[in-house]
């Protein structure tokens, strides 16, 4: 039975590197929610945050390849902030699959660390700023990467699929 998954969580937690390696071990897709954004110049704050519209088109322009991959019986594994409760909404009524939702968690600072080590770091203030974003929203099962491996981390991701 096919499924999808959404990682959220805040900046530096974890996400996408998780990600990338839960579907390859899936045998799954990956999708990341960020890269799209980029891709289609949507990735504008407005406010404190980008809005949940641009969000929702992201989605949108991937619904299709989304739908194949979960008729073809395999798992999606979407990446993404996912602060906006409507880009979740939307997702699950687009979708009509289970939905396996894990919130990644891990303190500001080591998220702010984590961050500036990338190639693009998005600095102290846009960490804050979505890990608080993201903080707000319960949903989820969570999920705290602190002081884990990213073995570990998705080893009690699978130990959680598998009993579900």
């Amino acid at each position: 039975m096919s499924y999808f998954i959404i990682l959220r969580g805040p900046l530096g937690v974890g996400k996408s590197t998780i990600g990338k390696e839960l579907a390859r071990k899936l045998d799954g897709k990956y999708i990341s929610i960020d890269k799209i954004l980029e891709k289609l110049k949507l990735d504008k704050v407005e406010g404190d945050c980008i809005p949940e519209k641009n969000f929702i088109k992201a989605q949108e322009s991937v619904l299709r390849v989304v739908k194949k991959t979960l008729e073809a019986n395999k798992i999606v594994v979407f990446d993404g902030n996912f602060y906006h409760k409507g880009q979740i909404k939307h997702l699950t009524q687009q979708l009509n699959h289970k939905i396996c939702i894990f919130t990644l968690q891990a303190s500001l600072k080591t998220c702010i660390k984590r961050d500036s080590k990338r190639n693009k770091a998005y600095g102290k203030g846009a960490a804050t700023a979505v890990h608080t974003l993201v903080s707000r929203l319960k949903v989820g099962r969570n999920i705290n990467t602190e002081g884990k491996t990213v073995r570990q981390t998705i080893k009690e991701i699978i130990t959680i699929l598998e009993s579900a």
